[in-house]
């Protein structure tokens, strides 16, 4: 792993252990905090009939207690790999609603198909090989993996999007990235630690490669505006991908 990657992922631990105690306050709006957004995954959940659950980058819990709270009788097991995070997810109560384990996402301590469904709020844009994560997700899914994360693609005013759009498609935005962040690959603000750029459609076909369905949801609400809904419009996405099995 580059050295750039690997002081981004000590930041970014460094930085969960420094905030820990704050941290569900300071992120109430990443994606996937909306009531709706989570209300749209335990409909799927509850459809697809999933019986057992992993959360990838748990953090406090929240997650695990929400959809416990809905779904009693789903087994749940969320993974974290900052401890501190993992000891604010015992003291808020999070461990009465399923397994809390220590591991990191790119090598996750399971057996193939391990978990009807597989999910990650806002963690794959704060790790530098988003790849290697959900083609761990990939690996411990049965039925279902769940995706709510950023969209850099509907972010900013919409020269810079359709800039950031042609880049990519021309294989030139890791190069530009690289360039407007000094090398790093990296930015780092106060309220959101190490963070890269990424959007949930850079592992579309890495996931279309498994999933026989996959369904695309706004997770803002930004009004629909054009045909490249919610691509060039919506600043976060939730990604449900379904295989039969």
């Amino acid at each position: 792993m580059p050295h750039n990657a690997d002081r981004g992922i000590a930041l970014q631990r460094k930085y969960y252990t420094d905030t820990a105690e704050r941290y569900e306050e300071m992120h109430v709006l990443e994606p996937g905090s909306d009531p709706a957004d989570v209300d749209f995954i335990i409909s799927m959940l509850r459809m697809l009939q999933a019986r057992t659950l992993l959360d990838v980058g748990t953090a406090s819990g929240r997650t695990l207690r929400n959809l416990k709270s809905a779904i009693p009788e789903l087994r749940i097991c969320g993974l974290e790999p900052v401890g501190a995070l993992l000891d604010q997810a015992v003291a808020r109560g999070s461990s009465t609603s399923g397994a809390l384990i220590q591991g990191k996402g790119q090598t996750l301590p399971f057996a193939d198909k391990s978990f009807d469904a597989v999910c990650e709020f806002a963690t794959l844009h704060h790790v530098p090989d988003p790849a290697a994560v959900v083609g761990e997700m990939l690996r411990v899914a049965k039925k279902a993996l769940f995706l709510s994360d950023c969209n850099r693609f509907g972010q900013g005013h919409l020269l810079l999007r359709l800039a950031k759009l042609g880049l990519y498609k021309a294989r030139l935005w890791g190069a530009f990235n690289q360039i407007r962040t000094g090398g790093k690959g990296y930015r780092i603000t106060e309220g959101d630690g190490v963070a890269y750029s990424y959007s949930v459609y850079d592992s579309f076909d890495q996931i279309a490669q498994w999933a026989h369905r996959i369904i695309l949801v706004p997770g803002d609400k930004t009004k629909p505006g054009s045909w490249m809904h919610p691509l060039l419009t919506s600043g976060s996405i939730i990604l449900c991908a379904t295989r039969e099995w």
